[in-house]
C-alpha cells in the first residue's frame, strides 16, 4: 500500500545532525558513545519515502547501532567536505558506504553544491568551449545538465565522461583512508556494474567495474546487490510521500529493494563484527 497525501501522511525522518556537521541525517539520532556502524550514502541511504530504510533494517537484524549518515543529495564531495562525518566513519567498528554517481562532484568542467552535490553552480570555461551551443544557466540539476550534455553530442560527452569517472574515482581513493579500517562500499541499483552505460541514465552514473575493483585493491569491501525484477516492478507500493512527490518517489528505492539490500550486506557485517550465527 502506497500514502500520496499531503501533510499528514508525509513520514517523520526525524532529522538530526552530528558533531559539527551541516548536514541533516535521518534520525532518530543514535548515541555516538556506544560501539556502532556507520552508513553513508545519498538520498536512498537516507530512505527517502520509506519508513524503514536498509540501515535500520541492518540494526533490526544483527541488534547494534546503526548510524545512519545518509544525507539526500550528498556524495563524496559532501563527506569528504564535512569534518564531522570522516571522525564519526573513522571511530566505527565498521563504515558501509553507498556507491554514488559520479556526476555529483566538482571537477575540471564544473562545480557542485558543496553539500548538496546534484546542485550544478557553474560551468568552467574549459566545459564551456567543448560546448559553445549550450547556454549553461539553464541548468540546476546535474543529472538534466548530463543528459542534455549527451543529447547534444554523445562524442564530447564522452570527453566529459571520462574525467568524471576519474575525479570520481580520485575523490573515493583520498576518502577512504578517513572512513576507519574496515570500510564496505554497497553497490545497490537495477543493473550490475558491468552493464555498459555510456547513456547518462541508471544511478550510479558513470561508475564502472573497474573504478570498483580499484578501491577493493585498496582494501575496501564490496556489496553488489542488483534490485530484483520483482522488487522493480513495485512502484510506489509501500512509499509514503506527500501528493506532490509521487515523480519523486518513483526515482528511488522502494521497500522490497531496501529490504534486499539489508539481507545482501548482513551477512557481510555480521562476519565483519564477529556475530557469528
Amino acid at each position: 500500500m502506497s500514502f500520496a497525501f499531503p501533510g499528514e501522511m508525509s513520514l517523520d525522518y526525524f532529522p538530526c545532525r552530528y558533531g559539527r556537521s551541516k548536514l541533516l541525517f535521518r534520525g532518530p539520532r543514535r548515541d555516538l558513545a556506544a560501539p556502532y556502524v556507520a552508513v553513508l550514502g545519498g538520498g536512498e541511504t537516507y530512505g527517502k519515502f520509506v519508513a524503514e530504510p536498509w540501515p535500520a533494517l541492518l540494526q533490526q537484524a544483527l541488534g547494534v547501532p546503526v548510524v545512519n549518515l545518509g544525507a539526500v543529495n550528498a556524495g563524496p564531495d559532501a563527506w569528504a567536505g564535512d569534518g564531522a562525518i570522516p571522525e564519526i566513519a573513522a571511530q566505527a567498528r565498521v563504515t558501509l558506504v553507498q556507491v554514488t554517481g559520479a556526476q555529483n562532484l566538482t571537477n575540471r568542467f564544473y562545480s557542485v553544491h558543496p553539500r548538496r552535490n546534484d546542485r550544478f553552480l557553474r560551468a568552467s570555461p574549459l566545459l564551456a568551449s567543448i560546448y559553445r551551443e549550450i547556454d549553461f544557466t539553464e541548468f540546476t540539476f546535474t543529472r538534466h545538465m548530463m543528459q542534455s550534455l549527451y543529447r547534444a553530442s554523445p562524442e564530447k560527452f564522452a570527453i566529459v565522461a571520462e574525467e568524471l569517472r576519474a575525479a570520481w574515482l580520485a575523490r573515493m581513493i583520498a576518502l577512504l583512508p578517513r572512513l576507519g579500517a574496515r570500510v564496505v562500499l554497497v553497490w545497490m541499483a537495477g543493473q550490475g556494474p558491468d552493464a555498459a552505460r555510456p547513456v547518462p541514465e541508471d544511478e550510479p552514473m558513470l561508475v564502472t567495474r573497474a573504478m570498483l575493483d580499484a578501491l577493493v585493491q585498496r582494501g575496501a569491501g564490496l556489496v553488489q546487490v542488483v534490485y530484483s525484477d520483482r522488487a522493480q516492478t513495485q512502484g510506489v507500493a509501500g512509499m509514503v510521500y506527500p501528493a506532490m512527490a509521487e515523480a519523486a518517489a518513483r526515482a528511488m528505492p522502494g521497500p522490497m529493494q531496501h529490504a534486499e539490500v539489508a539481507a545482501a550486506v548482513e551477512p557481510v557485517l555480521a562476519g565483519l563484527l564477529g556475530l557469528g550465527g
